[in-house]
């Protein structure tokens, strides 16, 4: 995802705005592998 800082807002820290985005989609990414894993286990027990 490429956004540029010069089109938006002057308030708006990008950088940070993009660290937690990546954070949040790899907690996602992790959250759903867990789930998948944990049904999985319940299905097989």
């Amino acid at each position: 995802m490429q956004i540029d800082p010069k089109a938006g807002h002057p308030d708006m820290d990008y950088a940070e705005h993009m660290g937690t985005y990546k954070t949040f989609c790899g907690l996602v990414l992790w959250g759903t592998i867990a789930v998948a894993a944990l049904v999985a286990a319940m299905g097989f027990s």
